[in-house]
């Protein structure tokens, strides 16, 4: 399955009409330091593709610090038999530079 990066635009309009659910593959401490809006928090170091929550009609999109663990996710979460194939390429450091708001905190 091919990997489909998504950038800032599609991330902000995904999360504001409620389309997308944002998986936080970061871990616990970089979370907690800053995380965009809405995402939920799964670290790659303790991932496992079954405790990934129901989507209810949402995309599920991975994201991290710059877009090297969110693939690492995806293929695990393929490895696993889920049809997913989204992250955000630039992750949080995108978001970041580009002034969008961060949430503090877990």
């Amino acid at each position: 399955m091919a990997i489909i990066d998504l950038d800032l635009d599609t991330i902000r309009e995904g999360l504001a009409d409620g389309s997308i659910l944002l998986i936080d593959v970061r871990e616990p401490h970089e979370f907690a330091m800053g995380h965009i809006p809405g995402s939920l928090s799964m670290p790659l170091s303790t991932f496992d593709p079954a405790a990934i929550p129901k989507a209810e009609g949402r995309r599920i999109v991975f994201s991290c610090a710059a877009g090297v663990r969110s693939r690492h996710a995806l293929m695990m979460a393929e490895a696993a038999g889920l049809p997913l194939a989204e992250h955000y390429a630039g992750g949080f450091k995108d978001w970041v530079m580009a002034g969008e708001e961060i949430a503090q905190g877990d």
